[in-house]
Parts: C-alpha cells; structure tokens; sequence
C-alpha cells in the first residue's frame, strides 16, 4: 500500500515516524552551531549578568529566579562551601590525595563521601516539616504540629533532620539563611514550621547538649518555602561543597607527606586570623 500523494510507502512513513517519537527529550540545553541555549537562554548573555546561584537555580528549577531568591541561593551555597578537616567528605579527599591521585580522583572520592548522615539531612528534613505543615492544613496548629512530630521522631531512635551539630550550639549559617529570608520577605510556612520544632525542642529538653536548627535544617525550611524540591536542595548541598574538597585535596597534596595517616583531631589552624570582608566595589 502506497500514499500516492507523498510518494513513500505508508509502512515506512509509520515506521520513520515511530523513530522519531522513540527520541528522548531533554528541556536543558540545547547545542547548535555557534549557540549555546540553557533552558532557552543564550549562555554567552547569562555570563556576567547572571551569579553562579541563580545560574543554578535557572537550570534546575526552569526560569530566572528573582533577586530575593538569587541572593539566598548564593548564601546557600557559601554556606555549604567548608567545614574544616573533619566532615567524613574531607577525609576521604585527603586519604586519597595522599596517594598521589589527581585532583579529580580526590574530589569523586568526597563526593561519594556523602550518605544518609553525611548531606542527607535536608532532604530528610523537608519530609519532617512537609509532614508537620500536613498536620497544620488538616486543623492543628503549629506548636501541636510540632509537638507530634517531635515526639515522632525521639520516638524512632534516629533523632531530628536538621537539628543539633557536633561544634555548634548556634549554628551561624543557619542564623544568617533565617536573618535574610525574614529581610527579603521569603520566609513563609516552613520557617514556621521549624522555628515551632525547635521552640518544642528547646521546651522539652532541660538539660544536656542544645539541639539548635543547623544549616540542614535552615537549608531544608528555606528551600521548602522557595519551592525548590528536596532533592535539588540535597544537589545544593554537593555543589557547593565541591570547592571545599578540591581545596582541601590540593592542600593535602602541596603540604603533607605521601601516604600518612590522617587523623582529623591531630590537625592544626595556621591561617589567617579573623578579618574584615573588602567593601564591594561600585
């Protein structure tokens, strides 16, 4: 059987058009000759008009973001950038730095550093406060909300997403996210949210170590109320530790000895003391 009127075979018309529709589709970046289009932008103009977190969050989330949101992405990935020496990440960078292996070697090694208690915290912690703003739609009220989902979680044995730090009994950077989305006007149901927990957990806990929001915590409300999903806000986490482990690796490699033993507790702060940031040139 033949369309006479396209001069090819039905059956091989079909069979051409299944193959077309047998493509996968991407909506990220389109490459063509000379043009470079991340999600229908042209990238060349995103340079020097766009930060690398708005950058970001076009790619993952679809559209430019605002200048409130472009700001807290930018705080967000500072805030993950380092930690020290310590964090399970870092040690597996340095061990493998220590063996001579390129710096890329070193960084896919922190990479996969990370697990469920090591950057798995703001995802988990999105699923604590979407369960507790449930609560809320369903006629509880905040603090009730919190009430239970404390008790929810002590009663499970694994603690609470997004609360309390091996150093820290005030975390800064979650401080700082909380200070910016009140003064940019983001902040909305999820902050709430976790400000009740933590008033619940202040409450409940007399004595013993604090259990303060952390950055986890902070990230996960703040990404919640931005609408970004937990597991792009987890993506955050690992981009923005990336420099930290490279840096660490490079030093690793350019100031120790091959193939020592790392002991993060033995390690020793020689840099600069605490300054001032330059003022912003106009």
């Amino acid at each position: 059987m033949t369309d006479k009127s396209k001069g090819a075979p039905v059956a091989e018309r079909r069979a051409t058009r299944r193959t077309a529709d047998e493509k996968w589709r991407t909506a990220l970046t389109s490459i063509e000759q000379n043009k470079i289009l991340v999600r229908g932008y042209p990238l060349d103009e995103m340079m020097g008009r766009l930060t690398f977190g708005e950058a970001i969050y076009l790619l993952f989330m679809g559209e430019v973001p605002s200048p409130a949101i472009g700001s807290l992405m930018e705080a967000m990935l500072i805030s993950f950038i380092d930690h020290g020496a310590t964090p399970p990440s870092t040690l597996a960078a340095r061990n493998t730095a220590t063996t001579g292996a390129p710096l890329r070697a070193c960084v896919a090694a922190g990479v996969l550093g990370f697990g469920r208690f090591h950057g798995g915290d703001i995802e988990a912690c999105m699923g604590v406060l979407d369960s507790g703003l449930e609560l809320v739609r369903n006629g509880a009220s905040y603090r009730e909300a919190a009430d239970q989902l404390v008790e929810r979680c002590l009663q499970s044995d694994e603690g609470i997403p997004g609360f309390g730090h091996r150093y820290h009994t005030r975390d800064p950077r979650a401080a700082r996210l909380f200070q910016m989305a009140l003064e940019l006007e983001v902040e909305g149901h999820h902050v709430q949210m976790i400000r009740a927990v933590e008033m619940t957990l202040a409450e409940r806990q007399q004595v013993g170590t604090p259990l303060p929001v952390n950055v986890d915590g902070a990230i996960a409300a703040v990404c919640g109320d931005l609408g970004i999903p937990p597991l792009v806000a987890n993506a955050l986490f690992i981009i923005s530790r990336v420099p930290g482990i490279a840096a660490q690796a490079r030093e690793e490699s350019e100031r120790c000895r091959p193939m020592r033993q790392i002991d993060p507790k033995d390690h020793i702060y020689d840099g600069p003391s605490q300054r001032r940031l330059p003022e912003r040139r106009k």
